[in-house]
């Protein structure tokens, strides 16, 4: 019998909910593209529900224990005296979320002498030293496609809210004021401006999709062209490099991976090629982009925003400078768990979780890691290496 170790994020403040705004979710049949969606032999939980914070648990308790395996979650993930770290030792298996990431660095996975599995609730798994996974041959995988739609429509809503400058429109608003030419000062149309996504895979593809009905010039760059027939169909104009991308672009969206070759790909150099007063939306890794190189950008000018519901470390400590640097738009890391978005990974979760105890094989498209290699999509879209390094500030956020 195997202990599988989860880490989620804290309940609400007032309490995990007993009821929701909603009574149930849209049906989906499948992904874009025909991926089906997670198929596990069954559920023991309500979609719709919270699933992602600690109390809903993924849905997998009475599963687990009734299979008799020990079941642990914890939000207390950071630091060597955190319940995470002390339940290492003896874990067969590793789940936790994008939004709230249980870092498996090298020296916590050589702590952890069964692991056999990292499991990630969700897409992205840089919260884990891969090449410490691919060394020890532990399995690495995740939900593939559970919420990339879900992120897509964060990026178009950010998009929007920094270009007509919502929040502060809203501030106004909440502060009593009808105070109009402060709110236009910044507000601009959308219509017109060149926007480029830096990856155009599954949500880098969705958002230039729904971005196309506003009438936007689109771009892309990728390590993988898009047929040309999805090229023609929306209008696209390719780039080969992610330079030229940024200096043909009002407005540029990330949209890629985070791993060695990608780490602060955005910063003081190469934020200089950016149209001066361009804008920049950064849903997928907050370690893509040089973290006092974006306020300095948006001190000078050079942004004329910045938005995205990814930092690193996560959760960010309280002085992180993005919290406090003028013209941003973030929120904590939201994008990716919606309640529509965690029923979906909660089922994969539990998929992964079958597949793995009854030793099927567990889909390619949900590979990260797999017998000492990159396997699967982690072969498509990652590269050998160490992204965590840095991820031990994280435990400044309890202390803040």
């Amino acid at each position: 019998m195997a202990k599988v170790v989860c880490v989620l994020y804290d309940d609400p403040v007032d309490g995990y909910p007993k009821s929701y705004p909603r009574d149930d979710l849209p049906k989906i049949e499948h992904y874009p593209g025909g991926q089906t969606l997670p198929t596990p032999k069954a559920i023991d939980f309500q979609p719709g529900a919270l699933l992602g914070s600690v109390s809903g648990e993924l849905g997998l308790r009475q599963y687990l224990e009734a299979n008799g395996h020990t079941f642990v979650v914890t939000s207390d993930k950071d630091g060597p005296d955190s319940q995470f770290e002390r339940e290492l030792a003896d874990a067969d298996v590793v789940i936790s979320q994008p939004f709230w990431p249980a870092y498996l660095t090298a020296e916590r996975i050589a702590k952890a002498p069964k692991l056999k599995l990292a499991l990630t609730a969700g897409i992205g798994s840089d919260h884990v030293d891969l090449q410490a996974a691919i060394d020890r041959g532990i399995t690495v995988a995740e939900v593939t496609y559970c919420n990339s739609i879900s992120v897509s429509e964060h990026v178009v809503m950010m998009i929007l809210g920094l270009v007509r400058n919502y929040i502060p429109s809203y501030q106004w608003v909440v502060k009593g004021g009808w105070n109009i030419a402060d709110c236009v000062t910044r507000s601009y149309d959308v219509e017109g401006m060149h926007v480029g996504t830096v990856a155009a895979g599954r949500i880098g593809l969705a958002v230039l999709k729904r971005l196309k009905p506003f009438d936007m010039h689109l771009h892309y760059t990728d390590r993988h062209r898009l047929p040309e027939s999805v090229e023609k169909e929306l209008g696209l104009t390719w780039h080969a490099t992610r330079e030229e991308l940024y200096a043909a672009c009002d407005v540029v969206t990330l949209n890629c991976p985070l791993h060695p070759e990608t780490e602060h790909m955005i910063n003081d150099e190469t934020l200089k090629l950016f149209k001066r007063g361009a804008y920049l939306v950064n849903t997928a890794r907050g370690k893509l982009c040089d973290r006092d190189a974006i306020a300095r950008a948006l001190e000078s000018g050079q942004l004329a925003g910045y938005a995205g519901d990814v930092w690193f470390p996560q959760p960010a400590p309280k002085d992180h400078p993005w919290r406090t640097m003028p013209n941003h738009g973030m929120t904590p890391h939201i994008s990716g768990t919606s309640l529509s978005a965690q029923a979906r990974y909660a089922a994969g979760t539990r998929e992964i979780l079958e597949c793995f105890f009854e030793e099927r094989p567990i889909r390619d498209e949900y590979l990260i890691v797999q017998g000492g290699a990159l396997a699967g999509t982690g072969a498509h879209s990652y590269s050998k290496g160490n992204a965590t390094g840095g991820s031990e500030e994280a435990a400044r956020f309890k202390k803040g």
